[in-house]
């Protein structure tokens, strides 16, 4: 099966704080008809996002496919609050590029 790279599919690709302790991720879409085919092709699930970033699924906190939007969005407990000594991100704004490279099967 053909696949393609998440990045050269969705319009936006972030991370961003979600308060002290979590760090959510939004993956938008321009398009009904791609965002319905990611969603549909169930590459990007919350087994598959805790896989893909090495964690528990305990720390995830949430998971929505929002069609009014056409987004995916996740959402990390963080290990440790956010600006805290040793904590590497204080923004969150730097963990989403693991997704850019992220297979996504489509039809050919």
């Amino acid at each position: 099966m053909k696949t393609m790279k998440l990045v050269d599919l969705a319009k936006t690709i972030r991370s961003k704080n979600a308060g002290v302790d979590r760090i959510t991720f939004d993956i938008i879409f321009r398009e009904p008809e791609t965002y319905y085919m990611v969603k549909n092709s169930g590459a990007i699930s919350p087994d598959s996002v805790c896989a893909l970033f090495g964690i528990e699924k305990t720390r995830l906190a949430d998971f929505v496919e929002f069609d009014p939007g056409y987004a995916i969005k996740f959402t990390i407990n963080r290990t440790q609050p956010s600006g805290s000594f040793g904590e590497g991100d204080v923004f969150g704004c730097q963990q989403y590029p693991p997704l850019y490279d992220f297979e996504i099967p489509v039809a050919e």
